[in-house]
């Protein structure tokens, strides 16, 4: 995971050089100090890909040119076969698999999301992002935590929300939670 944090620093910091952003510009941009922007950019510290959204929508790049450095190439259509998405593990606990990544100007970002229990884990860490966002739980269940409020999903759930409020998850129980995630 380290060097996928490394390299999407390297990224940003590519973005900002091409449009002449100061990193301050960039730190405001995702609600953090200068310094923890630049930690990011040198790959010490992680990024969400909450914050990696706000960065793509508002300097009009994909989040998966982001993540991946790939850029979207199909205008039709675009396929992904199981288990072949573009991936990133974000940290050790989640892993987020495209499933639009090569679909040029997508007005939404779906990926498959992969949680890996922890057990006795009480902390959940919170993303905000503009827009909505619909999970629909795949395999196992978890507990959705936002703006307040916990929400236990079973395979078979879903949910629409307002991801502009504070929302996070947990896996619950020993086995892994994966969920659909559309974010629009």
């Amino acid at each position: 995971m380290d060097d996928q944090l490394k390299q999407i620093g390297e990224r940003l910091s590519g973005l900002r050089d091409v449009l002449e952003i100061p990193a301050s510009e960039m730190a405001e941009t995702i609600g953090i100090d200068v310094e923890k922007y630049e930690k990011i950019e040198r790959g010490e510290a992680d990024i969400t890909i909450s914050n990696l959204m706000k960065i793509a929508h508002k300097y009009g790049v994909s989040a998966e040119e982001l993540m991946f450095a790939e850029a979207p190439h199909m205008k039709s259509y675009f396929v992904v076969r199981k288990g072949q998405g573009m991936s990133v593990e974000r940290t050790k606990a989640y892993k987020y698999q495209s499933l639009v990544s090569g679909f040029v100007n997508h007005k939404a970002d779906v990926f498959i999301v992969t949680v890996e229990p922890k057990p006795g884990a009480r902390v959940v860490y919170k993303n905000t992002h503009p827009g909505q966002e619909f999970n629909l739980v795949l395999e196992g269940k978890m507990e959705l935590y936002i703006g307040g409020k916990t929400i236990v999903l079973d395979e078979g759930d879903s949910i629409y929300f307002d991801s502009s409020k504070p929302h996070g998850m947990l896996a619950v129980g020993d086995k892994a939670v994966r969920f659909l995630a559309f974010t629009v």
